[in-house]
């Protein structure tokens, strides 16, 4: 099965040019300025070329948190927090940091964070930031089944569509999602897997959503970032690492801290 998991924000490009309003972060719908602390990010090498497209989700001022196969390899991010970007659009430029012990490889606990930190303070209305949940928040969510399950926020700039028809839109969407397992050879602890249905349950990721916030309910808790999808249709369920585990938050907090 490892060999069908799709990473979700670095095979793609941004482009700032010809977008055409579109439906969703497959299935939700634009999110306007509910969550106006979750970004756009494009990451570039050293030598200034652009690696690929992410969302992320400020934890502070100067602290954007994403994935790690996001900030992995890149020197640079350029960060966008319009809720729909425009080539007038102001971006904000910081520095990537990839957990020290990613491996793109080792499902299931590949250790999929990173954090961008921003030189002066990215403005947000109402000075409001997500926050990281407690230490084992989502653990007792592993024997709930049906409507015991919670239901997730997701937020991203990511495609509304791959096929047939690919659909770019710089507009950051919102859905929700279901949990599905905790328990699986891909979750084990380290991941979620989230639904993702057309029908009532409206919500599911694709690429470029990679980093973007899955937000416990409709609080700005975020208990984990999006990681991989298991095919390249983005259809199916998602899955999201953990930052409610200690693997997680022994690399974000020293950023946070003063």
């Amino acid at each position: 099965m490892r060999r069908r998991a799709i990473t979700l924000g670095m095979a793609f490009s941004i482009a700032l040019a010809g977008a055409v309003p579109a439906l969703a972060i497959l299935y939700g719908g634009p999110d306007g300025n509910d969550h106006p602390y979750v970004g756009l990010a494009v990451f570039f090498d050293a030598s200034g070329t652009r690696l690929g497209r992410c969302s992320g989700t400020l934890l502070s001022e100067k602290i954007l948190l994403t994935a790690g196969h996001c900030t992995d390899g890149a020197a640079t991010a350029q960060v966008w927090f319009d809720a729909a970007i425009g080539l007038n659009s102001p971006s904000f430029t910081g520095v990537p940091h990839t957990h020290p012990d990613f491996n793109d490889s080792a499902f299931p606990n590949r250790r999929d964070v990173g954090v961008v930190v921003f030189g002066a303070a990215v403005p947000v209305p109402g000075s409001l930031f997500a926050t990281l949940p407690a230490l084992g928040a989502l653990d007792d969510l592993a024997t709930r089944r049906g409507p015991d399950y919670p239901i997730f926020t997701i937020v991203g700039y990511g495609f509304q569509s791959v096929k047939p028809d690919l659909r770019m839109d710089l507009i950051r969407f919102r859905g929700a999602t279901k949990l599905v397992n905790l328990r699986s050879a891909l979750t084990d602890g380290f991941n979620l897997q989230m639904s993702s249905d057309p029908g009532r349950w409206a919500g599911g990721i694709c690429f470029g959503d990679s980093g973007g916030p899955v937000f416990l309910g409709d609080t700005n808790v975020v208990v984990a970032v999006d990681s991989f999808v298991m095919n390249s249709n983005c259809t199916g369920s998602g899955f999201a690492y953990r930052t409610d585990i200690f693997d997680a938050q022994s690399f974000i907090l020293p950023f946070l801290r003063p």
